[in-house]
C-alpha cells in the first residue's frame, strides 16, 4: 500500500513538473513579450501600439487593442482593426496565446502568407484577417480551430483551392472568403450545416451551384457573386433555404428561368441576380415576398411583362430591371411601391405612356427609363411629385411635347438626361432653379429658340450637352459664370455671332465642341491659356476667322484639335509640336500659311492629320515616320515642296496618304510599298518623276490610286493588275509609254474610274478590258493607241462615260451595248474610225457587198439567155402546131383519125 502511494506521488510530481513549461508559455509576461517582439518587426507601428512596452510587461491587460480573461489575466482578445499596420505575421508567436478567443486584424496592410501556427489557437472562435495583403493558400491547419464560429479572409490575394478540410469546422456560422483568387475545392466533401453567413464573392470559382449550400438550412446571407458559376439555380435553394434574407448570385453564368418557387424565400429582403444569363419571364410570385427591399435583375435576358404583382411589395426601395428584353408597358401597380427610391427600367423594349400612378413615388431619388420605346408627353403631375429626384434619365425614347416648366421644382436634381427624344419648343427658363445640377444633356431633342438667360445660373454644371438641336441666338458673356464646367458641347445648332471673351475664364474646361454652327469672328486670343486640362477643341464648319489662339494648347493636354472648314489664317500655334497626347488634328479647308516643316514633332499617339486645302509651305518632315499610330496623313492642296521622305514607309498603321496638288518633286519612294494597311494613295498634281514603283503592287489593300498630273515615265507596270480591291485608278497626264498591260483587265473591283489619258501609250486596246463589268468611267484619250475598239467593251454594262478621242484608232465603232447611243465627242481625232455615231463618217463599202453585186450580175447573165431560149422554143412550137392543123384539115380521113389519136 505504501509502495503504491509513493508511486502515485511520483507520478503526480512528474505531471506537475510537465505542466510548468506550459504554464510558463501561457503566462501574461510571455504573451506580453511575444506581442512586443512582433510589434518590433512591423514596418510601421501605429501610435496605439506605443502602450506595448517592455518596461510595462506586468500591465499587459491595460495595453491598447488587448483584452484579458478576468480569471486567468491572460490575453483573450486582440483587436487591431484598422490601425494602419504594415508588416507580416511571420514572426508572430501564437503559442503562448492559449486562451485567445478573438483575433482581428481587419483593414490593415499585413502581407505574406497566413502562418500555419495560427491553427494552435484552440479556443479561438473569431478570426478576421480581411482587407489585408495576404497571399498564398489558406493553411489547412485552420481546420483545427474547432471552436471557430466566425472566419473572414475577405479581400486579400489568397489563391489555390479552398481547403475541403474547412468543412470539419462544426461551429462556423460566418464564413467569408470573398475577393481573393480562390479556386474550386471538391464540393462533395463540404458539409457546414451551421452556416448562417457564406460569401465566396469575387473569386475564380467555375463549377455549377455548390450542392452543399442547399443543405445549409440556417443560411440568412449567401453571396456567390463575381465568379463563373454555371448551370441553373437549383430548386432546393428555394425550398430549403427559407431563412435567407440576402441572396446575391450576380455576375456569374447562371442560366434558365427564375423559378416560381422563389416565393418560398419568404424572408428575403435582398435579391441580386444581375449579370447572368437568366431568361424567361419574371414570375408573378415574386410579389408574394412581402419583405423585399432590393430587387436587382438587370443584364439578363428576361422577357415579357413587368409583373404587376410587384405593386404588392410595400417595402421595396430599389427595383433594377435594366438591360433585359422586357416588352410590356409599365404596370400602373408600380405606383403602389411608395417606398421606392431607385427605379431603373432602362434598355428594354418597354412601350406606351408613363402611368400617372407613378406620381405616388414621391421618395424617388433615381429614375432611369432610358433606351426604350416609351411615348407621350411627360406629365407636369409626374414631375411635380418627384421633388426628391437627384437623377432623371429618360433619354433615347419617343417622348414629345414641351419640356414641362415644372422641371424647375426638382431642385435636388444633379443629373438630367432627356436627349434623343422628340420634344418641341425651347428650354424652359425654370431650369435655372436646378442649382445643384451637374450634368445636363438635352442633345438631339429638336428643341429650338435661344439659350435661356437662367441657364448661366447653374454654377455647379460640369457637363452641358445641347448639341444637334435647332437652338439659335448667341452665347452671352454670362457663360463665364460656369466656373466648374468641364464639357461644353453646342455643336450642330444655329448659333451665330462671336464667342464672348469670358469663355476663356472657364479654367476647368476639358472639352469644347462648337462645330457646325454659324459662328464668326475670331476665337478669344487667350482661350486655352488658363485651361491646363483642355483636351478637346472642336470648332469645325463655322465661319471663324483670324488666327488660332497661340496658347490654345499651352496646357499640353490637347488630344483633339479640329478647326476645319473655317476661314482661319496665319501660322499654327508653336505648342502643337509638344502636345504628345494629340490623336486627331484637322486644319483642312482654311487659309493657314506658314512653314509646315517643323510645325509638328514626334507625336506618338497621333492617329489622324488633315492639313489639306490651305497655303502651307515648307517640306514634309521625316519625323512623320516616327508617328507610329498614324492612320491618315492628308496634306493635299497646299504649296509644300521638296521630296516625299522615304521615312513615311515606316508607318505601319497608315491607311490614307494624300499629298496631291502640291509642288513635290523627285521620285515616288519605293519605301511606300511597305505600307501594308494603305488603301488610299493620292500623289496627283505634283512634279514627280521616274517610273511607277513596281513594289507599290505589294499594297494589296489599295482601293484608290491617283498618280495623275505628274511627270512619270516608263511603262505602266503589269503588276498593277494584281490589285484585288482597287476601285479607282488614275494615271492620266503623265509621260507613260508602251502598251496598256493585258493584266489591267483583271482589276475586277475597278468601279469608279480608269483614266490613262494624256500619256504616250501605244498599241491596241485589249479585249481583256471588257471584263471590267463594274467600271463607270473609262478614259484612254490623248494617246497613240491604234487598231479597233474591241467589241468586248460593249458588255461593260456599268459604263456611263468613256473617251477614246485623240488616238489613232481605226475601223468601225461597235454598235451594241454601251455604244448604241455613242456621241462623236468621245471619238474625235481618230481619222480611221467610222460608224453610226453622230459626227463620225460612215464606214466605206465592204468586200462582202461587192461580192453580192457580182453574184447578182452572174445570176442575171445566166437567167436572161436561158429565158430567151425558152421564149424562142415556145414560139417555134406554136408555129409548128399551126402547121399541122392545116395539113389535117386538107388530108384524108385516115389521117384525121391519126390526128385525133
Amino acid at each position: 500500500m505504501a509502495a503504491s502511494q509513493k508511486l502515485y506521488a511520483a507520478l503526480f510530481h512528474v505531471l506537475l513538473l510537465s505542466l510548468f513549461p506550459l504554464k510558463a508559455k501561457s503566462s501574461a509576461r510571455t504573451q506580453a513579450e511575444a506581442l512586443v517582439q512582433w510589434r518590433d518587426t512591423l514596418s510601421s507601428s501605429p501610435p496605439p501600439l506605443t502602450s506595448w512596452s517592455r518596461s510595462d510587461l506586468h500591465n499587459l491587460c491595460r495595453w491598447s487593442a488587448v483584452s484579458c480573461n478576468p480569471t486567468s489575466r491572460t490575453v483573450s482578445r486582440i483587436n487591431l482593426y484598422s490601425l494602419s499596420i504594415t508588416g507580416t505575421l511571420a514572426r508572430f508567436n501564437f503559442t503562448p496565446f492559449t486562451d485567445l478567443t478573438r483575433f482581428d486584424i481587419q483593414n490593415n496592410s499585413v502581407s505574406g502568407t497566413i502562418p500555419s501556427a495560427i491553427g494552435s489557437l484552440s479556443k479561438l472562435n473569431y478570426l478576421d484577417l480581411s482587407v489585408n495583403l495576404f497571399e498564398g493558400s489558406i493553411p489547412v491547419q485552420i481546420s483545427r480551430l474547432t471552436e471557430l464560429q466566425y472566419l473572414s479572409l475577405y479581400n486579400n490575394s489568397l489563391s489555390g483551392a479552398i481547403p475541403f478540410q474547412l468543412a470539419s469546422l462544426p461551429k462556423v456560422r460566418h464564413l467569408d472568403l470573398g475577393a481573393n483568387y480562390l479556386e474550386n475545392p471538391d464540393w462533395s466533401k463540404f458539409s457546414m450545416p451551421s452556416l448562417e453567413y457564406l460569401s465566396f464573392f469575387l473569386n475564380e470559382l467555375t463549377s455549377e451551384f455548390p450542392g452543399f449550400i442547399t443543405n445549409c438550412r440556417n443560411l440568412t446571407f449567401l453571396d456567390l457573386s463575381l465568379n463563373n458559376f454555371t448551370g441553373q439555380i437549383p430548386e432546393l435553394l428555394y425550398t430549403n433555404l427559407g431563412k435567407l434574407e440576402t441572396l446575391i448570385l450576380s455576375t456569374n453564368l447562371f442560366q434558365g428561368p427564375l423559378s416560381p418557387n422563389i416565393s418560398k424565400l419568404s424572408n428575403l429582403k435582398n435579391l441580386s441576380l444581375q449579370n447572368n444569363l437568366l431568361s424567361g419571364q419574371i414570375p408573378e410570385s415574386i410579389g408574394l415576398i412581402s419583405d423585399l427591399q432590393i430587387v436587382e435583375l438587370f443584364t439578363n435576358s428576361f422577357q415579357g411583362n413587368i409583373p404587376s404583382s410587384i405593386g404588392q411589395l410595400k417595402h421595396l426601395e430599389k427595383l433594377d430591371l435594366r438591360m433585359n428584353a422586357l416588352n410590356s408597358t409599365i404596370p400602373p401597380e408600380l405606383g403602389h411601391c411608395t417606398n421606392l427610391s431607385y427605379l431603373a427600367l432602362a434598355d428594354n423594349q418597354l412601350s406606351g405612356e408613363l402611368p400617372l400612378s407613378l406620381s405616388s413615388l414621391s421618395k424617388l431619388t433615381d429614375m432611369d427609363l432610358s433606351e426604350n420605346y416609351l411615348t407621350g408627353k411627360i406629365s407636369p403631375t409626374l414631375i411635380s411629385n418627384w421633388t426628391e429626384l437627384t437623377s432623371l434619365q429618360v433619354q433615347n425614347n419617343f417622348f414629345y411635347g414641351y419640356i414641362p416648366p415644372e422641371i424647375g421644382k426638382l431642385t435636388r436634381l444633379q443629373y438630367l438626361f432627356l436627349y434623343n427624344n422628340t420634344f418641341s419648343g425651347s428650354i424652359p427658363p425654370e431650369i435655372g432653379n436646378l442649382k445643384e445640377l451637374s450634368n445636363l444633356d438635352l442633345s438631339g431633342t429638336h428643341i429650338s429658340g435661344p439659350l435661356p438667360p437662367t441657364l448661366w445660373d447653374l454654377t455647379n454644371l460640369q457637363i452641358l450637352n445641347l448639341f444637334r438641336n435647332n437652338i439659335n441666338g448667341k452665347i452671352p458673356p454670362q457663360v463665364g459664370n460656369l466656373k466648374m464646367l468641364k464639357t461644353l458641347d453646342l455643336n450642330t445648332n444655329q448659333l451665330h455671332g462671336e464667342l464672348p471673351q469670358t469663355i476663356s475664364n472657364i479654367t476647368s474646361l476639358t472639352y469644347i465642341s462648337l462645330f457646325s454652327n454659324n459662328f464668326s469672328g475670331s476665337i478669344p486670343s487667350d482661350l486655352g491659356k488658363y485651361m491646363p486640362s483642355l483636351k478637346y477643341a472642336i470648332f469645325s464648319n463655322n465661319s471663324f476667322s483670324g488666327e488660332v489662339p497661340p496658347e490654345l494648347c499651352s496646357g499640353l493636354s490637347l488630344q483633339q484639335f479640329t478647326v476645319n472648314s473655317n476661314n482661319f489664317t496665319g501660322s499654327l500655334p508653336t505648342c502643337l509640336k509638344n502636345c504628345l497626347e494629340l490623336t486627331r488634328v484637322r486644319l483642312d479647308e482654311n487659309r493657314f500659311t506658314g512653314n509646315i516643316t517643323d510645325a509638328f514633332g514626334v507625336l506618338p499617339n497621333l492617329v489622324y492629320v488633315a492639313l489639306s486645302d490651305n497655303q502651307f509651305i515648307g517640306e514634309i518632315s521625316p519625323d512623320w515616320g516616327e508617328c507610329k499610330n498614324l492612320t491618315n496623313l492628308m496634306m493635299d492642296g497646299n504649296r509644300i515642296s521638296g521630296e516625299i521622305p522615304p521615312e513615311l514607309g515606316k508607318l505601319p498603321e497608315l491607311q490614307r496618304l494624300s499629298l496631291g496638288s502640291n509642288d513635290l518633286t523627285g521620285r515616288i519612294p519605293a519605301a511606300l510599298g511597305s505600307l501594308s494597311m494603305l488603301f488610299h494613295l493620292d500623289l496627283s498634281n505634283n512634279h514627280l518623276i521616274g517610273e511607277v514603283p513596281r513594289n507599290l503592287t505589294s499594297l494589296q489593300g489599295l482601293q484608290y490610286l491617283d498618280l495623275s498630273n505628274n511627270k512619270l515615265t516608263g511603262n505602266i507596270p503589269k503588276e498593277l493588275g494584281s490589285y484585288e480591291k482597287l476601285s479607282r485608278l488614275d494615271l492620266s497626264h503623265n509621260n507613260l509609254s508602251g502598251d496598256i498591260p493585258f493584266e489591267l483587265g483583271n482589276l475586277n473591283s475597278l468601279q469608279y474610274l480608269l483614266d490613262l489619258s494624256s500619256n504616250s501609250l501605244s498599241g491596241a486596246i485589249l479585249q481583256n478590258l471588257g471584263k471590267l463589268s463594274q467600271l463607270e468611267i473609262l478614259n484612254v484619250s490623248h494617246n497613240h493607241l491604234s487598231g479597233r475598239i474591241p467589241a468586248s467593251l460593249s458588255s461593260m454594262v456599268s459604263l456611263s462615260s468613256y473617251d477614246f478621242s485623240y488616238n489613232e484608232l481605226t475601223g468601225p465603232l461597235p454598235t451594241e451595248g454601251v455604244f448604241q447611243n455613242a456621241s462623236a465627242r468621245s471619238f474625235v481625232e481618230n481619222p480611221g474610225l467610222c460608224g453610226k455615231a453622230e459626227g463620225l463618217s460612215q464606214c466605206p463599202t465592204t468586200d462582202s457587198s461587192k461580192s453580192s453585186k457580182v453574184n447578182k450580175k452572174v445570176l442575171i447573165g445566166v437567167v436572161v439567155p436561158v429565158c430567151g431560149l425558152l421564149v424562142i422554143a415556145t414560139i417555134f412550137a406554136v408555129l409548128l402546131c399551126f402547121r399541122k392543123i392545116k395539113i389535117v384539115t386538107n388530108g384524108e380521113s385516115s389521117n384525121s383519125v391519126i390526128w385525133e389519136r
